[in-house]
Protein backbone atom coordinates (compact mmCIF):
# COMPACT_ATOMS: atom_id res chain seq x y z
CA UNK A 1 0.00 0.00 0.00
CA UNK A 2 0.93 3.54 -0.74
CA UNK A 3 0.62 5.24 2.61
CA UNK A 4 0.31 8.74 2.69
CA UNK A 5 -0.53 11.33 5.11
CA UNK A 6 -2.23 14.59 4.29
CA UNK A 7 -2.36 17.76 6.77
CA UNK A 8 -4.31 21.44 5.63
CA UNK A 9 -5.72 23.77 8.23
CA UNK A 10 -8.78 25.64 7.36
CA UNK A 11 -11.14 28.34 9.04
CA UNK A 12 -14.65 26.83 10.01
CA UNK A 13 -17.65 28.19 8.80
CA UNK A 14 -20.80 28.62 10.91
CA UNK A 15 -18.73 27.00 13.49
CA UNK A 16 -20.70 25.18 16.49
CA UNK A 17 -21.40 22.05 18.30
CA UNK A 18 -24.19 20.61 15.67
CA UNK A 19 -21.60 21.32 12.80
CA UNK A 20 -18.81 20.06 14.81
CA UNK A 21 -20.59 16.66 15.23
CA UNK A 22 -22.05 16.78 11.57
CA UNK A 23 -18.66 17.04 10.35
CA UNK A 24 -16.99 14.09 12.74
CA UNK A 25 -20.25 12.04 11.90
CA UNK A 26 -19.40 11.97 8.37
CA UNK A 27 -15.91 11.74 7.92
CA UNK A 28 -15.82 8.61 10.65
CA UNK A 29 -18.50 7.32 7.97
CA UNK A 30 -16.58 7.70 5.28
CA UNK A 31 -13.26 7.40 6.42
CA UNK A 32 -14.45 3.77 7.69
CA UNK A 33 -15.57 2.95 4.53
CA UNK A 34 -12.72 4.41 2.58
CA UNK A 35 -10.17 2.55 4.52
CA UNK A 36 -8.59 6.30 6.20
CA UNK A 37 -7.69 7.21 9.38
CA UNK A 38 -6.83 10.74 11.20
CA UNK A 39 -7.59 13.08 13.94
CA UNK A 40 -8.96 16.73 13.54
CA UNK A 41 -8.03 19.32 16.17
CA UNK A 42 -10.98 22.14 16.14
CA UNK A 43 -11.34 25.14 17.32
CA UNK A 44 -13.71 28.26 16.28
CA UNK A 45 -11.10 29.81 14.69
CA UNK A 46 -9.01 26.74 13.28
CA UNK A 47 -9.28 22.94 11.57
CA UNK A 48 -6.16 21.45 11.62
CA UNK A 49 -6.49 17.94 10.14
CA UNK A 50 -4.41 14.94 9.66
CA UNK A 51 -5.40 11.95 6.94
CA UNK A 52 -3.85 9.33 6.25
CA UNK A 53 -4.45 6.02 3.93
CA UNK A 54 -3.89 5.24 0.42
CA UNK A 55 -2.70 8.19 -1.95
CA UNK A 56 -6.12 7.95 -4.89
CA UNK A 57 -8.47 8.06 -1.63
CA UNK A 58 -6.39 10.65 0.16
CA UNK A 59 -6.48 12.74 -3.26
CA UNK A 60 -10.38 12.42 -3.78
CA UNK A 61 -11.59 12.94 0.16
CA UNK A 62 -8.99 16.36 -0.11
CA UNK A 63 -10.77 17.65 -3.21
CA UNK A 64 -13.86 17.08 -1.11
CA UNK A 65 -12.87 18.84 1.31
CA UNK A 66 -11.73 21.98 -0.73
CA UNK A 67 -15.56 21.78 -2.19
CA UNK A 68 -17.06 22.04 1.25
CA UNK A 69 -18.58 25.05 2.40
CA UNK A 70 -18.10 24.86 5.72
CA UNK A 71 -14.31 25.08 5.10
CA UNK A 72 -12.82 28.82 4.36
CA UNK A 73 -9.18 29.46 3.14
CA UNK A 74 -7.91 25.89 3.05
CA UNK A 75 -4.32 25.26 2.78
CA UNK A 76 -2.66 22.04 1.90
CA UNK A 77 0.56 22.34 4.35
CA UNK A 78 2.12 18.53 4.18
CA UNK A 79 1.73 15.47 1.65
CA UNK A 80 3.88 13.55 2.48
CA UNK A 81 4.88 9.16 2.11
CA UNK A 82 4.30 7.65 5.56
CA UNK A 83 5.51 4.14 6.91
CA UNK A 84 2.88 3.92 9.56
CA UNK A 85 -0.27 5.24 10.28
CA UNK A 86 -0.31 7.75 13.66
CA UNK A 87 -4.02 7.04 14.50
CA UNK A 88 -4.08 3.34 13.37
CA UNK A 89 -7.48 2.75 15.75
CA UNK A 90 -8.91 5.87 14.86
CA UNK A 91 -11.72 6.63 11.74
CA UNK A 92 -10.97 10.09 12.84
CA UNK A 93 -10.38 11.08 16.08
CA UNK A 94 -11.24 14.89 17.48
CA UNK A 95 -9.75 16.69 19.69
CA UNK A 96 -10.03 20.78 20.46
CA UNK A 97 -7.23 22.98 20.00
CA UNK A 98 -4.44 22.55 22.60
CA UNK A 99 -3.03 25.01 24.38
CA UNK A 100 0.31 24.15 23.49
CA UNK A 101 -0.36 24.85 20.03
CA UNK A 102 -1.48 28.15 18.78
CA UNK A 103 -3.13 30.52 20.13
CA UNK A 104 -5.86 32.75 18.18
CA UNK A 105 -3.99 35.25 17.66
CA UNK A 106 -0.97 33.32 16.47
CA UNK A 107 -3.68 31.66 14.07
CA UNK A 108 -5.18 34.99 13.02
CA UNK A 109 -1.87 35.34 11.98
CA UNK A 110 -1.17 32.86 9.91
CA UNK A 111 1.03 30.07 11.85
CA UNK A 112 -0.95 27.22 10.36
CA UNK A 113 0.47 28.67 6.66
CA UNK A 114 3.70 29.43 8.29
CA UNK A 115 4.71 26.39 10.06
CA UNK A 116 6.93 23.95 8.36
CA UNK A 117 5.69 20.49 7.60
CA UNK A 118 7.46 19.22 9.96
CA UNK A 119 6.05 21.03 12.71
CA UNK A 120 2.55 20.38 11.54
CA UNK A 121 3.24 16.70 11.52
CA UNK A 122 4.82 16.96 15.20
CA UNK A 123 1.80 18.44 16.95
CA UNK A 124 -0.28 15.19 15.47
CA UNK A 125 2.98 12.99 16.60
CA UNK A 126 2.17 14.58 20.16
CA UNK A 127 -1.34 14.12 19.64
CA UNK A 128 -0.96 10.66 18.77
CA UNK A 129 1.42 9.93 21.87
CA UNK A 130 -1.99 11.31 24.09
CA UNK A 131 -4.33 8.53 25.76
CA UNK A 132 -6.88 7.33 23.42
CA UNK A 133 -9.66 8.95 25.31
CA UNK A 134 -12.21 10.86 23.31
CA UNK A 135 -12.09 14.28 25.40
CA UNK A 136 -15.80 15.93 25.90
CA UNK A 137 -15.51 18.81 22.97
CA UNK A 138 -16.60 22.37 23.79
CA UNK A 139 -16.36 25.18 21.26
CA UNK A 140 -14.40 28.05 22.37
Amino acid sequence: MNLVQLIYASRPFGFDQSALDNILTQSQRCNTRDGLTGALICRGDIYLQLLEGKADVIDATYARIVRDDRHLEIHRLSYAAATERLFPAWAMRSDPARSWMWSRTEVANGAATQASPEHVLGIFQRLAAEPDEQPQLTIM
